[in-house]
């Protein structure tokens, strides 16, 4: 090969590389000089130039992998109906959630204006048969409270509450009058509620006897004690109180309804997670309820567990939600961010990390997507749902702190979202059971023995 034509497809290939940069590098250094050089290689030389070339010339052009936190694509288990729903829910959360959320939640406010554009899903009460609700299942509930979760773990929560708590207590304890007067309106979001169960001194310890008290006096229950952490309770319009009877010492449940005397609600503050959720300390002194609003169909602790039950696969699939958020918001972060001249994405240990993030990520996934499966076939045990939360939220709490890991320092910056991911990551390994009481009905039922303290 003559030196002229080793000049002339070098500079062609040189071209086809970037014709600006060409032109930048020419007025640094002399190119008759290097072409020059360039004609003394020979052809093994010579070939290994034009490669080299090649492969810079295919850098700008490498297409990189989306960004799903799917891996093994269960979204295609879904029907085009449910899967458009998901995409609708998680266009949503994306539009008119995310460019406030970071805002609401360093705020300790609720953005009440996106309740209304919520409504138009459509999504109250999915679990519930015959309230009009756009899909009757459990997963695609699940799958719900998971797009919820993704971009704000808070608004999932507020949700998971009115929709879950709130509504599943009048729809499994209600009379049929009861539900006439609350579900259609709570499904539409006309009427938000809450769910009054825990207590300043009586947390996990619930099913052993509640504080709050409730004695009967002709028509009416008369109501004392106090809730805490009840969630939407400062706005909802109304808070189901659960209640021990003075005279038999059986749990029964309540609907106050907002401004009933003798029902204060005070706003907790200075909360390290889910900042945006308005959690309450409430204050019943002499609360009057009138019979017609105690729910006609409990009447022990246990009919509050079956509440407790249905919606603990759903926050199971809160923290798949969190944890989604926060592995694609780490994996987007770390193909952007370069140092050393490369994007970070492209290191051997921030790779390992991403691994181990999706890895967990999608064994959550799959087991809740069993779960809820269960749970539509009827064929779901509390010790099904408590090994959700307790697996589910112990793998959160890996994840988000290894999305926090690779982006170093700016992963505790509120602008890349993952540092409020790991605080509500803190929430979600507590409320609905704590790992370790969720751990003891699991070991009860694979053991035979309960280790609870009676």
């Amino acid at each position: 090969m003559s030196i002229f034509k080793k000049i002339k497809q070098t500079i062609a290939l040189m071209r086809e590389v970037d014709l600006d940069a060409l032109g930048k590098i020419s007025e640094k250094i002399d190119l008759p000089e290097v072409m020059a050089a360039v004609g003394e290689l020979d052809d093994r030389q010579l070939q290994g130039l034009m490669k080299m070339l090649k492969s810079q010339s295919k850098k700008g052009q490498h297409k990189l992998p989306p960004i799903d936190g799917d891996f093994y694509d269960l979204s295609l288990k879904l029907s085009d109906e449910q899967r458009e729903l998901q995409l609708e829910v998680r266009q949503f959360m994306e539009k008119e959630v995310k460019p406030i959320a970071n805002k609401y939640w360093n705020k300790a406010e609720f953005p009440f204006e996106i309740i209304p554009k919520m409504a138009e899903l459509n999504i109250c009460g999915m679990a519930y048969k015959g309230i009009g609700s756009r899909d009757e299942s459990f997963l695609m509930e699940g799958i719900v409270a998971m797009e919820l979760a993704r971009i704000d773990v808070s608004i999932s929560t507020f949700f998971g509450v009115h929709s879950g708590l709130a509504m599943g207590s009048i729809y499994l304890c209600g009379s049929d009058s009861q539900k006439e007067e609350w579900l259609p309106k709570m499904q539409k979001m006309e009427l938000i509620g809450a769910f009054g169960l825990t207590e300043p001194d009586v947390g996990s310890a619930v099913a052993g006897g509640l504080g709050t008290t409730c004695r009967q006096e002709g028509d009416e229950w008369v109501l004392n004690g106090q809730k805490k952490w009840i969630g939407n309770a400062t706005f909802a319009d109304v808070t189901v109180i659960w209640a021990r009877d003075e005279e038999t010492n059986r749990v029964k449940g309540f609907l106050v309804r907002k401004g009933n005397p003798g029902f204060k609600a005070e706003k907790m503050e200075d909360k390290m997670a889910l900042r945006t959720v308005q959690n309450a300390l409430i204050m019943l002194t002499d609360c009057r309820i009138p019979e017609s609003d105690r729910l006609q169909k409990c009447d022990s602790f246990k009919d509050t567990a079956k509440v407790l039950k249905m919606t603990r696969a759903a926050v199971a699939w809160q923290a798949v939600g969190c944890s989604r958020g926060a592995y694609e918001s780490a994996l987007k972060y770390t193909k952007k961010r370069e140092q050393f001249g490369r994007p970070i994405a492209a290191f051997q240990l921030i790779q390992n990390h991403l691994v181990e993030m999706v890895a967990n990520l999608t064994a959550m996934q799959t087991l809740c997507f069993r779960l809820s499966e269960m749970q539509d076939q009827g064929i779901m045990t509390d010790e099904h749902a408590s090994l959700a939360k307790v697996f589910c939220s112990m793998r959160t709490r890996d994840v988000v702190s290894r999305a926090r890991e690779v982006m170093g320092g700016n992963g505790i910056l509120l602008e890349y979202d993952v540092a409020r991911f790991v605080a509500d990551a803190e929430a979600i390994y507590s409320y609905e059971g704590t790992k370790e009481i969720n751990s003891l009905i699991v070991g009860r039922a694979i053991t035979g023995y309960s280790a609870f303290v009676s």
